[in-house]
């Protein structure tokens, strides 16, 4: 076991990857709060430790000290409740390599891992197709290409139709007059699964207020798992696409193109 001496310190490799394992925990779990109260709701628990760590162990203060330990000792409990929705992103991120999947060296680390190396067959022409004409015409559409994560729970907010992807049918489904254009169809292994879902809606509190209720719900369905949300504004006719929680608006069909390429 390699030791290396820091003045007064001794340090092993292992405190070394010890404390890169915390620091990119850290990491990942400030990308899951930013953005939202959340984060602002952590500080303030942040706050209440370090003011009974204050009182208890510099100060004295016996009094205080112990009303604000009632706090800290459910303290696990109150960040389970509290980040209820961010503690089940962080673990679908991690039941689907998410955390590892994102950079070429940790890829070809894990080809054993069958998530890592599963393609899918989802073909993406029809669906670029079908946005760029829908966007040219205003016509509203959310559609959800599921990945790794299980999205049964949505389709059967729907009505399950099983059918062969084509730009046809996405066009069919979202004209304005169609019984089935108010909701999100979602698309895996080149198969519109199901039609109308009903989707989780975000409750990020600064996403601009031009975006409506497709976008939120693009956004939250995204942040509930690893699909990706393709959004046709019905205002505007802009493309947007949400991913891990992010939206990326105003793209052009050769901007969709890419980013669906990159992820399928």
């Amino acid at each position: 076991m390699d030791i290396f001496h820091i003045g007064f310190l001794t340090v092993r490799l292992l405190d070394l990857l010890d404390i890169l394992i915390v620091a990119f925990l850290l990491y990942k779990l400030y990308e899951l709060l930013k953005g939202g109260v959340a984060i602002n709701i952590f500080l303030g628990l942040l706050s209440i430790y370090i003011l009974w760590w204050l009182c208890v162990r510099v100060l004295e203060m016996q009094l205080l000290g112990s009303i604000l330990g009632q706090f800290i000792g459910v303290g696990v409990i109150a960040l389970i409740i509290v980040f209820q929705q961010e503690v089940r992103r962080f673990l679908i991120l991690l039941g689907t390599n998410n955390l590892l999947a994102r950079t070429s060296w940790s890829r070809s680390l894990l080809k054993w891992n069958f998530q890592v190396q599963k393609q899918s067959t989802t073909d993406i022409r029809p669906i670029i197709k079908a946005c760029s004409s829908m966007s040219k015409s205003k016509t509203g559409a959310i559609i959800v290409l599921q990945k790794n994560t299980d999205l049964k729970f949505y389709a059967t907010t729907g009505d399950p139709m099983d059918a062969e992807l084509s730009k046809r049918l996405i066009e069919s489904i979202f004209f304005k007059n169609s019984p089935m254009h108010d909701g999100a169809i979602i698309i895996h292994d080149n198969k519109i699964k199901a039609a109308r879902c009903v989707l989780p809606v975000t409750d990020n509190p600064d996403l601009p207020a031009q975006f409506g209720m497709r976008h939120r719900a693009a956004i939250g369905i995204s942040e509930q798992s690893d699909a990706l949300a393709i959004v046709v504004s019905e205002e505007t006719g802009a493309i947007s696409v949400a991913r891990d929680g992010e939206l990326k608006p105003n793209l052009t069909p050769d901007e969709l193109e890419g980013i669906l390429e990159a992820e399928f």
